[in-house]
């Protein structure tokens, strides 16, 4: 009489794991789909704005990246993603960009990664310079020093 009173213990037991196990996944998806609008409303936010960027009065190297990173980067998304981002530290350039690199069929190699990096973080240091200001406020110094000497590189390469 015993073995069928455990039986049914271990039952519901299982049951109640099971539907324990289900619910948790149902509140993951839930939760990836929450993240997944957040994602789409911050990109439909970027898109939103200018396609182009007015690099007359940038330095000659700097204007000869930008067909590069207008090639490469419109061959999958919207141009007007990156020039709107909220991107502006050069970390934050060499992530997406590195990202970018490693989509199968994106046919941005190291060279051309560079000159995107370089345009993007020499962009960010004049048309988003409020934004970078704002960024580099909020790192700790070790962090600022070394933004601020990665876009300095930048600056200095291209005057």
């Amino acid at each position: 009489m015993k073995t069928p009173l455990i039986s049914m213990k271990t039952r519901l037991s299982t049951i109640i794991l099971g539907l324990s196990a289900l619910a948790l996944m149902g509140a993951g998806f839930a939760l990836a789909q929450a993240l997944d609008a957040a994602t789409q409303a911050r990109i439909d936010r970027f898109e939103k704005g200018p396609a182009t960027i007015n690099i007359s009065k940038y330095p000659a190297g700097i204007q000869e990246n930008y067909p590069v990173f207008t090639q490469k980067c419109s061959q999958c998304h919207k141009l007007s993603r990156p020039i709107n981002s909220d991107y502006a530290l050069p970390d934050e350039w060499s992530r997406y960009i590195h990202r970018m690199m490693n989509k199968p069929g994106s046919g941005i190699g190291a060279g051309d990664g560079k000159k995107i990096y370089d345009f993007l973080v020499y962009d960010s240091s004049v048309r988003k310079k409020a934004m970078l200001d704002e960024k580099l406020s909020k790192l700790s110094a070790a962090e600022k020093a070394a933004a601020a000497a990665k876009i300095k590189e930048v600056q200095d390469k291209y005057h």
